[in-house]
Parts: C-alpha cells; sequence; structure tokens
C-alpha cells in the first residue's frame, strides 16, 4: 500500500521549517535535506534516519526499526526506527529528533564508500578522455 498523499502532506507540514525535500521511492517516499536522506514514509507510517548516536532515543520511546515482509522472511532496517506517535501531535518536540536524523544521515553519508558497479569496478572514469580533435 503506498503512502497517502494526505499523511506525507501532513508530514511535509510537521517538518515545515526544515524544508524537507520528497521523493517517490516504490511505494514509499523519501524525506532529503541538502543531498541526504534523513526519512522515510512507508504504508503511512513516518519512520527516522538513526545511528548508534541517535538509536537509543527511539528505543526508549519504544520505537522500532522499519521492517517488511520479503517472501516468507521479515527483513528489518535498523537504519529507520518508526517516530514515536505522541510526536505527531507535537510538532515542536518532532523538530528536534528530525534534526538528529539529518545528523545522523550526513555522519552516514561522510562514512560511506565509493559506489561500485556489481562486477566491482568504479563507476567513474579515473583519467579523461583524450580529444581527438
Amino acid at each position: 500500500m503506498p503512502v497517502s498523499r494526505g499523511f506525507q502532506d501532513f508530514v511535509l507540514d510537521l517538518l515545515g521549517p526544515l524544508h524537507p525535500m520528497p521523493r517517490r521511492m516504490f511505494s514509499g517516499v523519501g524525506l532529503f535535506h541538502d543531498g541526504v536522506m534523513f526519512g522515510l514514509l512507508v504504508r503511512d507510517a513516518f519512520y527516522l534516519r538513526v545511528d548508534d548516536a541517535t538509536r537509543e532515543h527511539f528505543e526508549r520511546a519504544g520505537s522500532a526499526p522499519f521492517s517488511y515482509m520479503r517472501g516468507e522472511r521479515q527483513v528489518s532496517l535498523s537504519a529507520y526506527y518508526a517516530v514515536p506517535e505522541d510526536l505527531l501531535d507535537r510538532p515542536d518536540a518532532l523538530l528536534p529528533w528530525a534534526r538528529g536524523a539529518i545528523e545522523a544521515a550526513r555522519r552516514a553519508a561522510a562514512n560511506a564508500r565509493p559506489a561500485r558497479s556489481r562486477s566491482g569496478v568504479r563507476r567513474y572514469r579515473k583519467t579523461p578522455i583524450a580529444d581527438s580533435g
């Protein structure tokens, strides 16, 4: 079930001061800020990016990681945790959690390795192509 337009608009309104950029992804929506994905909307549920610095905050609030079924198996993405329900009624309390998610996403991006194709070859050229003319 895809994200409803009403839920997406609701979350974007809550996060208005952060100017999130929504991007459709499969049946969900990724929320981006300055090029990093910090939030995820799936089946009218809202998840924020976590890392070792922020995960405990979510766990203490009773949140669980995003998960989905792949065939007979449940797959969990420990990088995104559900936003505690009560924060959806308190935008001023939600914004610090979202800012923490942006920082977690920035840390993850800073630690990411360069992309490689499935063959293991880098996706960019090391040397420029010589001009033949």
